[in-house]
């Protein structure tokens, strides 16, 4: 699936820049939506006090500052729906389910219980795909752009590499969209593998 990029680095960005150019092209996505691929198993969010109460070990801590979050995220599905934004989220689960996948879902749920069209792919299913590496961390806004995000070696985001080829993004948005098809809707998906898991909730 890395051939979807056409072997170009595209432009590289700073993490301050993505994030204000991802966030200026978001409201204004139109019917083509913000589509999300995430592969990694494993990640940091610094600066994310759900993620933060996650890494010091504190379970509870962490669903609870989930809740209070919920009306924020709610108010930003709210926001997208009037500008009729819609974010399709894929999620690749690796198993056994690692403890930052198991976190991820728990975050998911409550982006998907607000408004986000979230599916899980196992990885087991990616080996054709995958043949030459593991699949590109992508997010594609409108028929606009595609960024391939880019991590350091602790899995904090770094940046990312800005596409603006048209057909390139169109590619990747397809194929985002292809898997996202192929993928189990989240919820059920986090009732049979984490909720009902010993330890879920």
């Amino acid at each position: 699936m890395r051939d979807l990029l056409d072997g170009t680095a595209g432009e590289p960005m700073t993490r301050a820049d993505y994030l204000v150019d991802f966030w200026d092209r978001f409201w204004t996505a139109g019917g083509a939506g913000v589509w999300k691929l995430e592969r990694g198993q494993h990640f940091r969010e610094p600066g994310y006090d759900v993620w933060e109460a996650f890494d010091r070990g504190d379970w509870a801590g962490s669903l609870r500052l989930l809740e209070v979050g919920r009306a924020q995220i709610a108010a930003e599905h709210r926001r997208m729906r009037q500008r009729g934004v819609t974010l399709s989220w894929v999620r690749v689960v690796e198993r056994p389910i690692s403890a930052y996948v198991r976190w991820n879902l728990h975050v998911l749920r409550v982006r998907q219980q607000c408004g986000t069209d979230a599916r899980v792919v196992g990885a087991g299913t990616l080996a054709a795909r995958e043949a030459a590496g593991p699949l590109p961390e992508l997010v594609t806004v409108g028929t606009s752009v595609a960024y391939e995000l880019r991590y350091d070696g602790d899995g904090t985001l770094d940046g990312a590499y800005r596409h603006t080829d048209p057909d390139l993004v169109r590619r990747c948005r397809r194929a985002i969209a292809d898997l996202h098809a192929a993928g189990e809707p989240l919820r059920g998906y986090f009732l049979r593998e984490v909720a009902a898991a010993p330890g879920g909730s």
